[in-house]
């Protein structure tokens, strides 16, 4: 049995398994849907219900507020029909939706970016062209692995894709890409997904914060505004635990000596602070910013650091439709939430 479900923005009707959520269905139709977490916590794919039922499986409420929720507001990612619907997702003047991608690519870069960090580098065989925002992922598939999500770390339009992927507990294929992976190694890329790009036509000060691996978006977001020519004030926070965990410092300190817009700074939450700045990252934005009129924040990392950033800024006044942020699950953290793909970052 099975439900309809118009997707407004795609004019488009698909079939919703009974159990299925709006958004897997879409993604398995090939709407191009906006999302990121697809487990209720970062918000992308808010969405209008615009009429018919749905069931709303376990969300974060930083996601998805009860005021939202009585406005007629879901999470697509959340949401079970149990009849026929219809749902529009939250429109922005700066919306962009790429055509979605198979890549066939090959392994021409490995580098070790930290103790559990590779830098992996791929070039496109087929499949390209490849148009996405910085700030975007991909499903990528190594081998026999399961696709795992991981976001592009290089800038749009540049022939060589990049990609950091941390080694997690459990993690199949990052155990695989730290161990096995090679040069010239088949790779297959599908995307581009999410909706925490850079938005650049926004003329206001910058807040992006990375949490380990999340530096990858983080570092694409920031190359993509200082290649623009965007005027603003950019502050690019980067919390981790210990030194050897801090990777890409002499490349955008080098970046802050040439762009004085720029502002790097590395936070270590187990420093001794004699050297860096210490505690956790999200208390060195609060440190900074006691208002953040105007602003908009890209936030990328751990769920715990990205929804303590994004309440932080609510608290300051930030608009909810101006944090654009980006939750890294683990494999086993996308697994107890019932969906197919999960991000191993």
């Amino acid at each position: 049995m099975s439900f309809k479900v118009r997707i407004a923005q795609a004019d488009r009707t698909i079939e919703v398994p009974t159990g299925a959520t709006i958004l897997e269905a879409a993604l398995d139709s090939g709407v191009s849907y906006p999302f990121g977490c697809q487990s209720g916590n970062c918000g992308a794919c808010k969405s209008h219900l615009v009429k018919g039922e749905v069931t709303m499986e376990g969300y974060s409420e930083f996601a998805l507020s009860d005021e939202e929720k009585d406005r007629g507001l879901i999470l697509a990612c959340r949401a079970v029909p149990w009849e026929d619907s219809e749902v529009a997702w939250l429109e922005e003047d700066d919306l962009i939706v790429h055509p979605r991608r198979v890549l066939v690519c090959k392994v021409v870069g490995l580098e070790d970016a930290t103790h559990d960090i590779k830098r992996v580098r791929l070039e496109i065989a087929s499949g390209g062209p490849f148009d996405f925002s910085a700030g975007q992922f991909a499903s990528v598939t190594f081998g026999g692995c399961p696709p795992r999500d991981y976001s592009m770390a290089n800038l749009p339009g540049d022939p060589i894709l990049e990609f950091h992927i941390r080694r997690t507990i459990g993690g199949a294929t990052s155990l695989h890409v730290a161990e096995q992976l090679k040069i010239g190694d088949g790779v297959r890329v599908e995307g581009p997904f999410g909706a925490s790009y850079l938005r650049e036509a926004h003329r206001g000060p910058i807040i992006a914060v990375a949490g380990g691996s999340g530096m990858a978006p983080i570092k694409a977001i920031v190359e993509r505004a200082l290649q623009k020519n965007l005027p603003q004030h950019i502050y690019c926070y980067f919390g981790v635990r210990t030194e050897r965990d801090l990777y890409l410092h002499d490349h955008f300190t080098a970046l802050a000596s040439q762009h004085k817009n720029l502002h790097f700074i590395p936070v270590l939450s187990e420093g001794d602070g004699m050297s860096r700045r210490c505690g956790l990252v999200h208390d060195a934005v609060a440190a900074d910013f006691d208002e953040v009129d105007g602003c908009k924040a890209y936030l990328a990392g751990p769920p715990v650091m990205v929804e303590a950033a994004t309440k932080l800024l609510e608290r300051r006044g930030m608009r909810r439709i101006d944090v654009h942020a980006d939750a890294f699950y683990t494999a086993a953290e996308m697994a107890s939430a019932n969906k197919k793909t999960g991000a191993e970052r």
